[in-house]
């Protein structure tokens, strides 16, 4: 390891001690099972916003959007667009019904709504699925992140990554993992900002900035590439904008406000938390136009870690490319976490010993956080080179899929049954999830074929919502006879109920 490489080994021990010292500190508030599956309902907005902000902006949001842009220009800017307003719906739809409903997870809701085990055990099998699916990019991007900042071969990042993650989930759950990613937030934010200004400034002094970027051709116009890219815009937008509402790391959060009013008021706060940060990673994959162009060929996803050192030579470079090595391990950290205590909760409850849980809770979930971290970190190890941002954006066709028509019929619509949701579940998941796996597995056919395989949320959607509705109309005698008092208890304000 060279000097240069000190850093960046620098960055990733603090950021590592100090998430451990936090979590640490958290496990002293961490006593009861509530405080592990759902921090007791009582993280207040501000915080939980820092909290979600921190676990939902993953690998993809710090090194996959600056990549993607640096490759494709301006038609990637949907995916931090999307990202942000995927919250907008969620607020709109979903946030504070959900909290309402009383539920722990989105199984417990599934139960609740319908009446129903089988809905319960396929919402399950999603919420594991669609977890490790988001688990795969992120531990697949700490290798990425580790080679390229102090040299270590790729395998070290996702085994790194999982025994931490898998301490600090253990330690404390949610309660514990919400302080720590509230801090991450904050982290990833300067880690990014500060050098973006650096940057910046030395950019501006190297004499023609209007002429630099003048021909860097930069801005690529949106669904170039004639019916097959704009088929790829409008999926892309249906699976980011609906995917946020099915994902399980994001639902579960709102489960731990006190009430609804806490939920709105939480969602609003990340919406402009996310808004900042989705500011940067463009500024970064204009400077790479110009600084790094040989990264559009070489490995895009390391343009964040990479331009610093470019642009600047010596200990300024070094210092400012371990500030963003920092943050680009605390992406990896808090979104793992979250997607940890998600898979596990489910795994404590649906797939352990209903005695064993109720009797062990606490240690029921520590042995499902175990299997929910070492799974995907042994598929990371096997897949390899599958771009950051295309992976998750798999996960959020998967999750729109599924979840999001469940949640916006479970929540608006009386009329919705087991069976239906059951059908629309299998058709979205197979759907979505077969054209996943086959993407993962490197099958990539030319064409229409391909493009619906590779962004299958435009087909997928429409699909599992339409089969929800036709079935659920078709045995509507299975509808639950407490819908109706359900649905007021959604839509009721806690004041009213009071």
């Amino acid at each position: 390891m060279s000097s240069a490489d000190v850093p960046g080994l620098v960055a990733v021990v603090l950021v590592t001690l100090v998430t451990l010292a936090i979590g640490t500190w958290g496990l002293r508030v961490s006593r009861t099972t509530s405080d592990f599956f759902v921090a007791s309902r009582s993280v207040r907005p501000g915080l939980n916003a820092s909290a979600i902000g921190g676990e939902y902006l993953s690998a993809a949001s710090f090194l996959g959007i600056a990549g993607l842009l640096l490759v494709g220009g301006a038609d990637m800017l949907w995916y931090p667009v999307g990202w942000t307003a995927g919250y907008l719906m969620l607020l709109v739809l979903v946030a504070a019904p959900l909290r309402r409903s009383g539920a722990y997870t989105l199984p417990d809701f599934a139960e609740a709504r319908l009446g129903s085990r089988t809905v319960r055990a396929a919402c399950s099998l999603l919420v594991v699925g669609i977890g490790w699916l988001y688990l795969i990019p992120q531990f697949e991007g700490a290798g990425i992140t580790l080679h390229a900042a102090i040299g270590a071969p790729e395998w070290a990042g996702p085994l790194v990554v999982g025994a931490v993650v898998l301490a600090n989930v253990t330690s404390g759950g949610m309660r514990s993992i919400t302080f720590v990613q509230a801090f991450q937030y904050w982290l990833k934010l300067t880690a990014l900002l500060v050098p973006a200004a650096v940057l910046v400034a030395v950019w501006w002094g190297d004499g023609r900035p209007g002429s630099r970027l003048a021909d860097a051709d930069w801005s690529v116009p949106v669904a170039e590439g004639g019916g097959l890219g704009l088929y790829a815009t409008y999926s892309l937008i249906i699976g980011l904008f609906l995917g946020t509402m099915g994902l399980p790391h994001v639902v579960v959060r709102f489960y731990t406000n006190p009430d609804g009013r806490a939920a709105r008021r939480t969602t609003v706060v990340v919406l402009a938390l996310l808004g900042v940060f989705y500011l940067l990673p463009p500024v970064y994959a204009g400077l790479g136009r110009v600084y790094g162009a040989g990264l559009v060929d070489d490995g895009s996803d390391v343009l964040v870690l990479e331009l610093p050192r470019l642009m600047l030579n010596g200990t300024g470079g070094d210092v400012l490319t371990g500030l963003v090595t920092a943050g680009a391990f605390a992406a990896f950290l808090s979104t793992s976490s979250g997607l940890a205590i998600a898979v596990s909760g489910v795994l404590t409850q649906d797939l352990t010993s209903r005695w064993v849980a109720e009797r062990n809770g606490v240690g029921a979930f520590r042995l499902a956080a175990v299997v929910a971290v070492v799974v995907p970190v042994v598929a990371a190890l096997m897949i390899r080179n599958v771009g950051v941002a295309e992976s998750v954006g798999l996960a959020f066709a998967v999750a729109a899929s599924t979840f999001c028509p469940l949640l916006v019929l479970g929540i608006w619509w009386r009329r919705l049954t087991d069976v239906g949701a059951l059908a629309g579940l299998a058709a979205g998941g197979l759907g979505a999830g077969g054209a996943a796996i086959l993407t993962l597995a490197g099958y990539a056919p030319g064409g229409w074929l391909g493009a619906a395989l590779a962004l299958p949320a435009a087909w997928s959607v429409p699909l599992a919502g339409a089969v929800m509705v036709v079935v659920s109309l078709a045995t509507a005698s299975r509808e639950p006879v407490h819908a109706r008092r359900f649905l007021v208890r959604l839509h009721t304000p806690e004041s009213l109920a009071r």
